[in-house]
């Protein structure tokens, strides 16, 4: 288990953005409401070109969260050794606020795959993913946040509902939380639970950071509604009163404005990095 040290640095309780290189210039000149910003790991594991140029120049100005992809922590295999490394650089030079990954796998005998697959939530699962994460967090001498996953399915096997396993990591390892608001609400409106009911049981004691995303609308073969965890799209009501309900039982959190495809001009990302400061605005400190 990881020690993380009492002192440790935390983002302010202030909307966030997941920085795109177009607005580089639109945040530099004028960011407001934005307080931090967050990248991808795996986006700054090379060395120099402009990225890595870009990237030192805002960590000089902002709070900079990382938000790793690839790492398959829930993978069956060992944490890839030189990913590890590059991480550890990365963090070593950067030295962001905060580091977080997901509660998935996506590489299973030496293939990449471009998702982010669920897990059973069992003994041995917990037991596999508590050594991941300790193995992280001593590489990069620092606590992560973990990441509720957005689901399509759900595992017979599990003996677990999904607040409880990652309660039991967080105890397990050490590690923090990354709620992501908008899987709750796809996850919930895929398998068919209440969304308020599962931020009711979740262990928001031990949330380090907030996401908001958009999502795609579909429906599966049975023509019931299948949301796609798309981050593709503004943040849709339902998801912005899920927040709400979140911040008047946990207080104030850092909130990030996820928008990864179909990026807009940093206008409509403001507006609704603005939403999210309203949202903050309203919760007693």
């Amino acid at each position: 288990m990881f020690d993380a040290p009492e002192n440790m640095p935390a983002l302010p309780h202030k909307p966030g953005v997941g920085y795109k290189p177009q607005h580089f210039t639109e945040i530099m000149e004028n960011p407001d409401p934005v307080a931090w910003l967050e990248v991808h790991a795996e986006n700054y594991m090379g060395h120099g070109g402009r990225p890595l140029a870009q990237i030192r120049h805002l960590a000089e100005r902002f709070p900079i969260s990382v938000h790793g992809v690839g790492l398959s922590i829930g993978g069956e295999a060992p944490l890839d050794p030189e990913h590890l490394a590059r991480l550890k650089h990365l963090v070593s030079w950067l030295k962001p606020t905060v580091f977080s990954e997901h509660l998935a796998w996506s590489t299973h005998g030496g293939e990449y795959f471009n998702d982010l697959l669920p897990l059973p939530y069992t003994k041995a699962t917990l037991t596999r993913v508590a050594e991941h994460i300790d193995q992280l967090q001593n590489t990069i001498g620092r606590q992560m946040l973990l990441e509720n996953p957005s689901s399509y399915l759900a595992f017979a096997e599990s003996t677990w509902s999904e607040p409880d396993f990652l309660r039991e990591l967080a105890n397990r390892t050490g590690c923090g939380l990354l709620l992501d608001v908008n899987n709750v609400f796809v996850s919930a409106t895929n398998l068919d639970y209440d969304p308020r009911s599962y931020i009711n049981d979740y262990p928001l004691e031990a949330v380090g950071e907030i996401h908001l995303g958009g999502h795609d609308e579909d429906e599966d073969d049975h023509g019931k509604p299948l949301l796609i965890d798309s981050h593709g799209a503004e943040v849709v009501d339902p998801v912005w009163s899920l927040l709400d309900h979140t911040l008047s039982l946990s207080g104030p959190r850092p909130i990030l404005v996820e928008w990864d495809t179909d990026v807009p001009e940093w206008p409509v990302l403001a507006k609704e990095c603005q939403r999210a400061a309203a949202a903050l605005i309203k919760v007693p400190a």
